[in-house]
Order: structure tokens, then C-alpha cells, then sequence
């Protein structure tokens, strides 16, 4: 067994919170791409799929700023307990 193996398997269960930060991150990445291949596209129609993909960024950053606050506030309250 590698040390890393070690590492993950005596790693605890994410929370809710974390599983939903950790989609949320994933997802702005995603959103992210996706706007950069728009970049480099050009297309006649291409002012409207930049503001779609400018649209999807922010929702995501949003919704991944939300879920950072959300585990923060999970966070302190797990400290507070102890």
C-alpha cells in the first residue's frame, strides 16, 4: 500500500457542505473552460454566446462563493462544539 493510498483511505467522509463546495467548484471550472473555448470560436452569433457564457460564470462563481460561506459557517460551528 502506497502512502497515498494511506492518506485517502484514513481521510474522513466530506460533509454535505464539502460535497457541495467541492460541485460547485468542479462546476465553475467547467463554466470556465466553456468560456474560454467561446474565446477562441468565432462565430456570427458570437457577442451572444459570450454573454451566456459570461451569464454561466458569474451564476457559478456565485453559487461556489455561497458553498465556501455555507462550509465556513458549518467550520465554525464544529469549532465552537469543541
Amino acid at each position: 500500500m502506497t502512502s497515498g493510498t494511506k492518506k485517502q483511505s484514513t481521510r474522513p467522509q466530506m460533509t454535505r457542505a464539502e460535497q457541495e463546495t467541492e460541485t460547485e467548484a468542479n462546476r465553475l471550472i467547467e463554466q470556465i473552460e466553456a468560456a474560454l473555448a467561446a474565446v477562441v470560436m468565432r462565430s456570427v452569433d458570437e457577442s451572444d454566446s459570450l454573454e451566456a457564457a459570461a451569464d454561466r460564470v458569474e451564476r457559478a462563481a456565485r453559487d461556489l462563493a455561497d458553498g465556501l460561506r455555507e462550509l465556513a459557517h458549518e467550520r465554525k460551528l464544529v469549532a465552537d462544539e469543541s
